[in-house]
């Protein structure tokens, strides 16, 4: 069977093989009797699908021993709150601004902490990022926040500051929402990060936390129990019921990026030769295009979610009709920036790609 091809930012695509191997485990997973979402979260049969899930996410992130992994509620617009209740102290965060996300964090952290602007991109309408060595980091920050791929604007940090190098002591919170999974992850320099699900690892309902133990304890008083890093750390992610479903999905996509191979590479190094390949490809076109246009520096573009514009935005509508006749879906940009966004993740193979591209000359084409 030959779907259309799923563009969209979140929830987005999700592997084919996936979604059959969930629809035929759906009423009665491994002989048990029971569909997933039907089992106890403490039941046998579901605690060995939590426990083969996380090993299996801490292999293809290569987590080291001293993280915990949190399998929680909320999406990460929840965490822009729970991250300053566990580790702000109520004292002073840093934050880069690079879009709509870490907008959003910024404001948000403010109910709970004093946040700091170390750094903004506003004044480039959010098209490039400010070079590290011009943040303004505070002496006594608590953490330092980015948000390394904004989903909305099309900016990806392509490698992570080393604060210790900028002078600072604080640890980096990140969230890699929408491309965690995507490329590989240098964990010394990171203390916390955390990401919805609904872009990379599977369906919505799944919030990842992975935090280095030392920052575990730290909750203000009135932090909501379910909310406390300490205490869902503690209890194995089963402090209350999580999203037994969505590990469950989650789960099923972590062995399928197992299983994934490139050029010799596999796993999570296999998506990025992936997604590099994907990425190129798209930019490349829109580059030498007289129609459309990318408007990120090119030093920080990011694979995952690549906004567009027609030069004409007369010719938007028709454009993505035509696109959903050819089974290209879910084209049209954030209502904040407006314009096209082409959202490419794992589960977007190169051949939606390459039909995209095909699309778009053709469309050019009929206007030369």
């Amino acid at each position: 069977m030959t779907r259309p091809f799923n563009f969209s930012a979140g929830p987005a695509a999700i592997p084919d093989a996936v979604l059959i191997q969930a629809a035929s485990e759906m009423l009665d997973w491994h002989g048990s009797g029971m569909g997933v979402m039907e089992m106890s979260h403490r039941g046998k049969e579901f605690m060995s699908i939590y426990e083969e899930t996380e090993a299996d996410l801490r292999e293809l992130l290569a987590v080291p021993a001293h993280f915990k992994i949190l399998f929680m509620q909320g999406g990460g617009i929840a965490e822009n709150a729970i991250v300053p209740l566990n580790l702000s102290q109520e004292g002073v965060v840093d934050f880069v601004v690079t879009g709509s996300w870490s907008q959003k964090s910024f404001k948000e952290a403010a109910q709970f902490c004093s946040p700091h602007l170390a750094a903004s991109a506003q004044n480039t309408k959010f098209s490039t990022i400010p070079s590290p060595s011009q943040w303004q980091l505070s002496a006594d920050a608590n953490y330092v926040h980015l948000c390394t791929n904004e989903t909305i604007d099309g900016v990806e940090f392509h490698t992570l500051p080393d604060l210790k190098a900028l002078g600072s002591h604080s640890p980096l919170v990140i969230d890699f929402s929408s491309h965690v999974a995507s490329r590989s992850i240098d964990w010394s320099k990171i203390g916390l990060a955390f990401g919805g699900a609904q872009k990379n690892l599977g369906p919505a309902g799944l919030t990842l936390v992975v935090v280095r133990e030392d920052l575990l304890g730290k909750a203000m008083k009135h932090c909501p129990s379910a909310f406390n890093y300490k205490l869902v750390a503690d209890n194995g992610s089963m402090f209350n019921t999580p999203p037994t479903y969505s590990i469950y999905m989650a789960g099923l996509v972590f062995k399928w990026l197992k299983a994934q191979t490139e050029n010799g590479a596999s796993g999570v190094a296999a998506m990025e030769l992936r997604n590099i390949a994907k990425a190129n490809l798209l930019y490349d076109f829109l580059d030498q295009s007289q129609l459309y246009e990318n408007r990120i520096d090119k030093s920080c573009r990011s694979r995952m979610n690549i906004p567009f514009y027609l030069r004409d935005e007369s010719r938007n509508d028709a454009f993505l009709a035509g696109a959903k006749e050819r089974g290209l879906l879910q084209l049209k940009g954030h209502k904040s920036v407006g314009g096209m966004r082409a959202s490419i993740y794992n589960a977007m193979p190169l051949e939606g790609v390459q039909a995209l591209v095909s699309y778009l000359k053709e469309f050019e084409a009929k206007l030369a």
